[in-house]
């Protein structure tokens, strides 16, 4: 057991912000309300998040179904992303690929991100000691979108990079994002989660709640095998100093390297500090959360 345990842990204020838009149209009607709202950019938008990684290409009749957008609407706005070099077009199959504009917006993003160069070498270097994979990560609406990872030179695990996208509420780093925020903002989320998949709401709210009473009593939760069957991993919430930002680390691997005692004992102490460090700016915050 770490030092940590058995202590009432609360993490400050966050500054309060409405999370993104959510998935599905789930908030159309706020959209319809919204007279800056350009539905048009909105619907390309969409069009650039519905490329997943490993996608090959994608033609109109695929998009318009991840999307649920008209064809002739997907058509239009495909020609003209294609004319902007946010998508290119191969003439033979018909399939799009996104294009170099993209590129340039994604490591516009990652090159302004402070923390990404400050933890990389924290990061590396735990990932060297402890021979597993460490990644951080922030939310993508329902997801958590991969900023950095790193792994030890004889890390087995899934080869998850920048850019990956793991579920929220079922991973570690997930789990320790949701934690770690004001409890009315974790219900507004938990909520569009439930009209995403009603059946599994329940199942995925206990593992959302159990991570609470985690990062309360530990300062990290848990997922095992939870996302994956073979997979053991333990997730940290990392909140910058002003307050005006969550993200979160994990640290996972095979089931069989890893079991809940090592993860409570040995990786999951080892990312709080990692997490304290990277928070030690003109003030250190503690990285853990409340109910709250």
């Amino acid at each position: 057991m770490n030092e940590r345990q058995g202590q009432s842990l609360k993490v400050p204020a966050l500054k309060r912000k409405r999370p993104g838009k959510m998935p599905n149209n789930t908030d159309q009607n706020d959209e319809d309300k919204d007279r800056q709202f350009v539905t048009a950019l909105a619907r390309g938008l969409e069009i650039l998040r519905a490329f997943k990684p490993g996608d090959g290409g994608l033609g109109n009749q695929e998009l318009a179904e991840r999307t649920n957008l008209p064809k002739p609407t997907i058509s239009r706005l495909t020609h003209t992303l294609t004319k902007l070099d946010y998508l290119t077009l191969d003439d033979s199959t018909g399939l799009y690929q996104l294009g170099p504009s993209v590129l340039s917006l994604g490591y516009s993003f990652l090159s302004n991100l402070d923390i990404r160069a400050r933890a990389r070498p924290l990061m590396q270097q735990m990932a060297n000691d402890v021979d597993a994979a460490i990644s951080l990560g922030t939310r993508d609406r329902l997801e958590m979108l991969y900023l950095e990872t790193c792994r030890g030179d004889g890390a087995l695990t899934l080869r998850l990079d920048v850019g990956s996208r793991l579920p929220i509420a079922e991973t570690a780093m997930g789990r320790a994002f949701l934690a770690a925020l004001p409890a009315d903002e974790r219900e507004y989320l938990m909520d569009h989660i439930k009209r995403k998949d009603p059946g599994r709401h329940i199942r995925v709210k206990d593992g959302v709640d159990q991570a609470v009473e985690d990062i309360a009593t530990y300062g990290f939760t848990f997922s095992l095998a939870d996302w994956h069957k073979d997979v053991h991993a333990v997730g940290v919430p990392v909140i910058m100093p002003d307050r005006s930002a969550v993200f979160a680390l994990n640290c996972g691997g095979p089931s069989f390297l890893l079991s809940r005692e090592k993860l409570e004992t040995d990786l999951g102490p080892r990312l709080v500090r990692l997490a304290e460090n990277l928070t030690m700016g003109s003030q250190s915050i503690r990285v853990v959360a409340s109910n709250t």
